[in-house]
């Protein structure tokens, strides 16, 4: 993820809450958009599973 388009949307987002709004909800929304981020840069470079890969592995770790 580049880390301009990182800071360039995370500004986006924060110019984006409410007035009002808390550390925490301004914290969270920059973790949201980086994981977002985060999720569509692997997705573009095809590092995903199948949904059935995934809760096979969901599965496997509700057994532990």
């Amino acid at each position: 993820m580049g880390a301009i388009k990182l800071r360039d949307t995370t500004i986006e987002v924060i110019k984006n809450l409410p007035q009002g709004c808390t550390l925490e909800e301004i914290m969270y929304e920059i973790n949201l958009t980086a994981q977002v981020l985060e999720g569509l840069k692997d997705s573009e470079e095809g590092n995903t599973i199948s949904t059935e890969s995934l809760l096979k592995k969901i599965d496997k770790w509700r057994q532990k």
